[in-house]
C-alpha cells in the first residue's frame, strides 16, 4: 500500500518547474501531493528577471512555498543548483522536512556558492559568459551539454531562460540544522561529461546515513529516467 508523501521538487539553474512534469504527473497519479515551484526570474517567472536576484531570493521562493501551503512532512528534492536552495531552506527549517533528497546535485556547504563548488573550470565559464552579458547575466547552458537526452534537447534549450549571476555566486551560510535531517538521498547521473557531482557523491558516501543511487542518463535525471526517478523518490520518502 502506497503512503501518500508531500513532494516538494526544486529545479536546477536556467531550468524551471516544467522540467519536473513528468515525474510529478506520475507522483499525483500514485496519490501524492506534489509541487514544483518556479524560482523568481525563471521560467513562467521571467519577465521577473533582474540582476538582484541571488540565492537567498530563491531560499525565500521555497520558504514563503512551505509557509504560504502550510506544508510539513515534506520530501524535499533539489536538482543541481537546486541542492544548494534546499540545503539552505533544510537549515532554515529542519522542522518542515521528513526527507532530503539531492538529483545530481550541489548538497550545500557553510559559506559556499555554487561558483565555490563547480569545476573551477567551469565556473570560469560561467563568470566569463557573465561578462559577456553585462556582469550580471549567465545565459542557458546548451541542454546538450549536459547530457539530456537527444530527442528533449530541443524542447529543454526552448524554455531555459536566463540567470542572475549573483544566484550562482553569492555564498550561503548554514548553521548546521540541516544535519538534523536523518533521511537523506542522493543520485548521481553517470552519462554526462565535466560533471562536479562525482566528488559530492564520493564524499557523501563515506559518510553514514546516505541512500545513494546512480543513474546511467544525463545530468536532467527528471527528463531521461523519469519512471525511474519517480519510484525512486517515493522509495526514499519512507524512512529506511
Amino acid at each position: 500500500m502506497t503512503i501518500a508523501s508531500t513532494f516538494v521538487l526544486v529545479h536546477g539553474a536556467w531550468h524551471g518547474g516544467w522540467c519536473y512534469a513528468r515525474v510529478a504527473k506520475i507522483l499525483r497519479a500514485r496519490g501524492h501531493h506534489v509541487l514544483t515551484p518556479t524560482f523568481t526570474g525563471l521560467g513562467e517567472r521571467s519577465h521577473l528577471h533582474s540582476p538582484a536576484i541571488n540565492a537567498s531570493t530563491h531560499v525565500e521562493d521555497i520558504v514563503n512555498l512551505l509557509r504560504f501551503e502550510n506544508l510539513s512532512d515534506v520530501v524535499l528534492v533539489g536538482h543541481s543548483y537546486g541542492g544548494l536552495i534546499t540545503t539552505k531552506l533544510a537549515d532554515l527549517m529542519p522542522d518542515r522536512i521528513r526527507a532530503l533528497i539531492y538529483l545530481d546535485g550541489y548538497v550545500g556547504e557553510d559559506g559556499c556558492s555554487a561558483l565555490d563548488l563547480d569545476l573551477p573550470e567551469a565556473s570560469a565559464f560561467h563568470l566569463e559568459r557573465a561578462k559577456a552579458n553585462g556582469g550580471h547575466t549567465i545565459p542557458p547552458v546548451p541542454a546538450s551539454a549536459f547530457g539530456v537526452n537527444a530527442a528533449d534537447r530541443p524542447w529543454v534549450d526552448s524554455l531555459c531562460t536566463p540567470q542572475s549571476f549573483a544566484t550562482l555566486a553569492e555564498r550561503l551560510t548554514l548553521t548546521g540544522r540541516h544535519r538534523e535531517i536523518k533521511a537523506r538521498g542522493y543520485v548521481l547521473a553517470t552519462g554526462w561529461q565535466g560533471s562536479p557531482f562525482p566528488v559530492i557523491y564520493d564524499r557523501i558516501s563515506q559518510q553514514p546515513g546516505w541512500r545513494l543511487k546512480q543513474f546511467d542518463c544525463g545530468h536532467d535525471v527528471m527528463l531521461d529516467m523519469p519512471q525511474e526517478t519517480a519510484a525512486l523518490l517515493e522509495e526514499w520518502a519512507v524512512p529506511a
